[in-house]
C-alpha cells in the first residue's frame, strides 16, 4: 500500500488534544471501508490471543476481553499512531503475574484488585511522563537492555506454560529455575490427552501461520478443538477447560485497596509502565515510517497511560501496544485509529453474547497460542551484532538476559539499566584523546586543520578532546594533559583542539583555568582552538574566557593557534595531504 494513500492527521485546534478528530477531518468512505476490514481482522485475532494472556497474567481469560474494549476506544481517541493495536501483550502479562502473585496470597479477589490498581498505577506513571514530557527518560533502557530482557522473558513465560501444555498438577512459579523445579517435582502428573491437546494446537498453529498466514489462525484452531472438546467431552476426561466464562462487560470501579498495596506495586508499575511504553513506541514508528505518519512519543505516553487507567477502572490489568497485532492491523489496511474502535466493539460483542461457547476450550489451546506468539522473541541476531559491535554492548545484554532469567524481570531491568548507566559514565569519564599529527616512532609533528601545513616543532602539541568537559572527566583531562608535559620536557606550548568539546559545566571550567595555571608551572602555554559557542559561554561567565583571550591565548582555528605558538611551520607541497590521526595517533 503506498504511503500517500493513508489518510494526512489534521493536529490543529482540539485535534491537539483529541488526536483522533485530526484524522476524522479528512475522513471517507474509502478510508472506513480499509478501517472496517482491519478491525474486524485484528478483532479476530485478539479474541483467543487477549484470554490467553490474561490466562498468562494469572487473571479469569474473560478479563482478556475486558483489556480489549474500553482500553482501546480510549487509546483510538488520544493516541497518534494510526496503526498501533493497543491491547493485552505477553510481557506485560508475564510482569503482571509476577508482581501480583506474591501479594494476592491465594485470593482470587485480591489479585482481581491488585490487577485494577496496578494498572492504575501503569497509567498514572504514563500520563505524568507524558504531561512532563518526559518521553526520553526510555532512552535510558537502551536496545541491549531490551534485547535481553525480551529474550529471557520469553523464554520464561514459554517455560510457564508447559504445566498447561503438559497437564501438569503444579503451582504458580516466577522465575526460570522456580518454574523448571516446580515441573521437575510435578513431572509424574502428565496428563497424556492434554498432551495430545497441546501437540494438536501447536501444530495447527505454527502450520497455518507458515502455510495459509492470512486466515485467523488462533481462532481456527480454538474453535476447531473447542467444537472436539464438547464433542467428546474432553472436560470430564481430565482435560482441563474454562467452564463458566461470565458473560457481558463490567462497571467502572476503583480497586478497594490501601496505601500499603500501593507502595508495593509501585516498583512493578513503573518497570511496566516503561516496558509497555517502549514496546509500543517501537512498532509504533517503525510502521508511521512506512507510511509517512508522525509519532508524538509524549502524545502515545498519555494516550496509553490513558487507556491503562481505563483498565484499571474496569477490571481489567495492564495494556501496551503489541508487534504483532499491529502488524497484522497496519497490512491489512488500517488507515486510522478508527480501526481500533472497530476492534473494540467486535471484542464488546463477543463479551456480551459469545462466551457461552468458550464453555469446553481447553487451557491448553491458550497455553500453546502464547508459546507460539512468544517463539519469535528471543532475539539471537541482536545478541550476536551487539557482541561484535561493542563488548560491554554485549554483556550488557548478556548480564541482563542471565538476571532476568534466574530472578525474575523487575530485577533483570533493573541490573541491565544500572550496569548500562554504568558503562556510560565509565565512557564519559574517559573521553577519548588524540594529539593530532604525530607520526609514530619519529619526531615529527603533522598539523591536520584544514589550512594549516606540517608542525615540524616537537615544542608544540596539539590535543583533541572527543567529547564533553564535565565533572566526571575534568579530572582526568587534566592529569592526562599534565602527564604528556611532564613526558615530553621540550613543550613549551599546548594547544587544546576543542572543535569536538560540544558542552562544559562548572567543573570543566574550573578545570581548564587549574590546567592552565599548572602547565604553566611546568614552562608550557596553553591555548585553546575552535572552541563551540556553549563551551566558550560558559566559560565566559567562569571568568577564565577573558583572561587567557587577553593573553592572546584563544584562537578561531589551529592554524591561529600554531602561528601564536611560534611554531616552525612548513606548508603542505606535492604528496602530503593534510590528514585525520589515525588510531596509532591516539594517547
Amino acid at each position: 500500500m503506498n504511503a500517500s494513500e493513508y489518510v494526512r492527521q489534521d493536529r490543529s485546534g482540539p485535534a491537539r488534544v483529541v488526536p483522533l478528530l485530526g484524522w476524522l477531518r479528512h475522513y471517507d468512505r474509502r478510508t472506513l471501508r480499509h478501517d472496517l476490514i482491519a478491525g474486524v481482522t485484528v478483532a479476530v485475532m485478539l479474541v483467543p490471543q487477549s484470554m490467553a494472556y490474561a490466562a498468562l497474567a494469572g487473571m479469569p481469560p474473560v478479563t482478556g476481553l475486558y483489556a480489549s474494549v474500553v482500553p482501546l476506544l480510549v487509546y483510538a481517541l488520544l493516541g497518534s499512531s494510526g496503526s498501533l493495536a493497543v491491547g493485552p501483550v505477553a510481557i506485560t502479562a508475564l510482569m503482571t503475574g509476577t508482581a501480583l502473585a506474591p501479594l494476592a496470597h491465594g485470593d482470587p479477589a485480591r489479585y482481581a484488585a491488585l490487577a485494577g490498581l496496578l494498572a492504575l498505577l501503569v497509567g498514572a506513571i504514563q500520563v505524568l511522563m507524558g504531561v512532563l514530557r518526559l518521553g526520553a527518560l526510555v532512552n535510558f533502557m537502551s536496545h541491549s537492555v531490551l534485547s535481553g530482557f525480551t529474550s529471557a522473558a520469553a523464554i520464561v513465560i514459554a517455560a510457564s506454560q508447559v504445566k498447561d501444555l503438559l497437564g501438569l498438577d503444579a503451582g504458580r512459579a516466577e522465575t526460570f529455575p522456580e518454574i523448571a523445579a516446580s515441573i521437575w517435582r510435578s513431572v509424574t502428573t502428565v496428563h497424556p490427552l492434554t498432551v495430545l491437546v497441546s501437540l494438536t494446537s501447536v501444530a495447527g498453529l505454527l502450520l497455518l501461520r507458515r502455510y495459509l498466514p492470512k486466515l485467523p489462525g488462533a481462532l481456527l484452531v480454538v474453535a476447531g478443538i473447542t467444537a472436539v472438546s464438547a464433542g467428546f467431552s474432553l472436560g470430564t476426561q481430565g482435560v482441563r477447560i474454562l467452564t463458566e466464562v461470565p458473560g457481558g462487560l463490567p462497571a467502572p470501579a476503583v480497586p478497594a485497596l490501601g496505601g500499603s498495596d500501593v507502595a508495593a506495586l509501585l516498583p512493578a508499575a513503573v518497570a511496566i509502565a516503561l516496558v509497555a511504553y517502549m514496546e509500543g513506541i517501537a512498532v509504533a514508528k517503525s510502521l508511521a515510517a512506512r507510511s509517512r505518519q508522525q509519532i508524538s512519543p509524549n502524545q502515545e505516553l498519555a494516550a496509553v497511560g490513558s487507556a491503562n487507567v481505563a483498565a484499571g477502572l474496569f477490571q481489567a490489568f495492564p495494556v501496551a501496544g503489541g508487534f504483532s497485532r499491529s502488524a497484522v492491523n497496519f497490512s491489512a489496511g488500517a488507515r486510522t485509529p478508527v480501526a481500533s474502535v472497530v476492534t473494540a466493539l467486535v471484542v464488546a460483542l463477543t463479551a456480551v453474547f459469545l462466551t457461552p461457547a468458550f464453555h469446553h476450550l481447553p487451557k491448553a489451546v491458550l497455553a500453546a497460542i502464547v508459546v507460539v506468539a512468544v517463539l519469535g522473541l528471543v532475539d539471537r541476531r541482536s545478541a550476536v551484532t551487539a557482541w561484535r559491535t561493542r563488548r560491554s554492548d554485549g554483556l550488557t545484554l548478556a548480564l541482563t538476559f542471565v538476571v532476568t532469567l534466574l530472578f525474575g524481570v523487575e530485577p533483570g531491568l533493573a541490573a541491565g539499566v544500572a550496569f548500562g548507566l554504568a558503562v556510560f559514565l565509565w565512557r564519559s569519564a574517559r573521553p577519548h584523546l588524540a594529539e593530532l599529527g604525530r607520526v609514530p616512532g619519529t619526531q615529527t609533528y603533522r598539523n591536520v586543520a584544514r589550512y594549516a601545513g606540517l608542525v615540524t616543532d616537537p615544542r608544540v602539541a596539539i590535543v583533541r578532546v572527543d567529547g564533553p568537559l564535565y565533572f566526571a572527566n575534568a579530572q582526568f583531562l587534566e592529569d592526562r594533559l599534565l602527564g604528556l608535559a611532564e613526558q615530553r620536557p621540550e613543550l613549551t606550548a599546548l594547544v587544546l583542539d576543542a572543535s569536538a568539546m560540544s558542552d562544559t559545566d562548572a567543573d570543566g571550567a574550573h578545570a581548564v583555568a587549574e590546567l592552565r595555571q599548572r602547565l604553566a608551572a611546568h614552562g608550557v602555554a596553553l591555548h585553546l582552538a575552535t572552541v563551540r559557542g556553549p563551551v566558550r559561554d560558559l566559560l565566559g561567565r567562569a571568568g577564565g574566557w577573558q583572561t587567557m583571550h587577553g593573553d592572546g591565548q584563544v584562537h578561531a582555528d589551529l592554524t591561529a593557534a600554531l602561528a601564536a605558538t611560534g611554531a616552525r611551520v612548513a606548508h603542505q607541497v606535492g604528496d602530503t595531504p593534510a590528514r585525520p590521526p589515525s588510531p596509532q595517533e591516539v594517547f
